[in-house]
């Protein structure tokens, strides 16, 4: 159409393709390949479905979508994460000169299936660095694009899958600092490797799951008690961990995640992990409950402690209701009566 311009799309297990949008709620506009690797049938059906998607309307800027479709490839249905965006400095431009349209892009991801929805947030600042490194004269927008499109399934999908095999049965001691919050130090290791224990530690973490002052009084608690950091050495084949916690809770959820190994699917890593976040909360809400309950009942009181003993991770429960009650003098007494129990 007479509004088309240069347009990125991208397709199967890191296929890249392009095309240009200016107006999506309308059909004036059309889709051009910039790059991709799926067969030339394949691609047209991605393109007719996007542009279904586009003239919809259904495509926000920079907010990644996850749909199932079919195509002529021999996995036959495929997850596709899509995202439409804008290169900043040239939408910037566009504004000043309302005579001048900003080319758009639509970003095309294919995995096995729709699970890919696991890993939306991800993908999304997958495609927000896109942006960011985009070359602002699009002269060599092919040479720096399609690298970086092609690894996305490496980059974005697999950091959980790589930790798990490096660390193995030393996992329990890294998912026991994340839901902690212990500091961590990561010595010897590529920037890869640093890259995905980073991510690794934040994804298995209670960030945004529990109050935020809670996490920040955590992090200033665990981070006074600097004896207990928690050192990994990645010098050797398999990582050393220094100073490095665990208990029973965390031991378990190891065994989960190293019988996924065997497996080797990603999608299955970051379920383990959000089942493993979801069970940590139940625990910690139930604990909270008992400790509304204790603080006019001794026998509630003595059901906190079995809670305790018997839930496998009754030392980071502790640190996290002992931080939220600070406040409350009723169920700070029961907290101080509790640590003294699991003291003894």
């Amino acid at each position: 159409g007479s509004r088309s311009a240069q347009h990125g799309a991208a397709g199967g297990d890191g296929s890249v393709g392009g095309a240009v949008v200016h107006t999506p709620s309308t059909e004036d506009f059309s889709l051009s390949l910039l790059d991709t690797n799926l067969p030339a049938e394949a691609e047209t059906e991605l393109r007719s479905f996007i542009a279904k998607r586009l003239t919809k309307g259904a495509l926000f800027e920079g907010m990644g979508n996850v749909a199932s479709v079919e195509l002529s490839i021999p996995e036959g249905k495929v997850g596709c994460y899509y995202c439409r965006f804008q290169q900043e400095s040239l939408l910037e431009m566009a504004m000043l000169e309302s005579d001048i349209s900003a080319p758009e892009y639509v970003v095309c991801f294919l995995g096995g299936s729709e699970k890919e929805d696991t890993f939306r947030l991800e993908l999304d600042k997958y495609i927000q660095n896109l942006k960011i490194n985009l070359d602002l004269e699009q002269k060599n927008l092919e040479a720096c694009v399609s690298p970086y499109l092609r690894s996305w399934f490496e980059d974005s999908i697999c950091p959980i899958q790589r930790v798990v095999q490096l660390f193995q049965d030393k996992l329990a001691s890294l998912l026991h600092a994340a839901l902690s919050y212990t500091p961590v130090e990561v010595k010897n290791a590529d920037e890869r490797t640093e890259k995905d224990i980073s991510r690794f530690l934040a994804a298995a973490s209670l960030q945004g799951l529990v109050q935020e002052g809670t996490m920040t009084s955590l992090c200033i608690a665990m981070t006074e008690e600097q004896h207990k950091s928690m050192v990994i050495d990645c010098s050797g084949p398999q990582p050393q961990l220094q100073n490095a916690g665990s208990n029973r809770f965390c031991e378990d959820w190891m065994q989960a995640f190293v019988h996924g190994a065997e497996g080797g699917n990603p999608f299955l890593f970051q379920q383990i992990l959000e089942n493993f976040k979801l069970k940590a909360i139940q625990d910690i809400n139930n604990l909270k409950r008992f400790i509304r309950q204790a603080e006019m009942n001794h026998y509630a009181l003595f059901k906190c402690y079995l809670f305790l003993k018997n839930c496998g991770s009754g030392d980071i429960l502790l640190k996290i209701v002992k931080v939220e009650h600070a406040e409350m003098p009723e169920s700070r007494n029961v907290v101080t009566v509790l640590e003294e129990f699991m003291r003894e």
